[in-house]
């Protein structure tokens, strides 16, 4: 999206955040995870979980899993351009994922009101298996866009 761009609709500022937050970020990157979708208050993010994932059982580390689910959270809080951290998560691991398993994380705001609100994460691997569900808890910083608006993300 380029400076002449209109950003006045919802869905097109949570594409331009997507592209500057994204470009910035390196452990979303590193972990070879994929922003499928994005919108106000909504985020799917998918992440195949490589041999360099796997703890000493074999399965995926949990710290993985949470990465990709916290990630999914960070778009979705963020995607109204307004910069928004995480303020506390909390993760149930139900199942193991395993190597060549490919999970996405579909992150919902539940609440906003005022500064805070309330995510649900839920993460599934390729065959609807639930492996993971993460709730979040953001805090806005008001008047602080997280991408600027008058720049295109290269």
């Amino acid at each position: 999206m380029d400076s002449t761009t209109s950003l006045t609709s919802p869905e097109a500022v949570a594409e331009h955040v997507r592209s500057g937050m994204f470009a910035n970020d390196r452990a979303t990157q590193g972990l070879g995870i994929a922003i499928m979708s994005i919108g106000p208050g909504r985020a799917t993010l998918e992440m195949t979980v490589r041999v360099d994932m796997l703890n000493g059982f074999d399965i995926c580390h949990g710290g993985f899993i949470t990465t990709l689910a916290d990630s999914a959270f960070a778009f979705s809080c963020n995607a109204r351009n307004e910069m928004t951290v995480a303020s506390g998560l909390s993760i149930d691991f139900l199942a193991p994922a395993r190597e060549g398993d490919h999970l996405t994380a579909v992150a919902n705001e539940v609440s906003l009101a005022g500064r805070t609100g309330v995510y649900d994460v839920n993460v599934h691997n390729q065959r609807g298996e639930t492996i993971a569900v993460m709730r979040g808890r953001s805090y806005a910083m008001k008047g602080r866009p997280t991408v600027p608006l008058g720049t295109a993300a290269r």
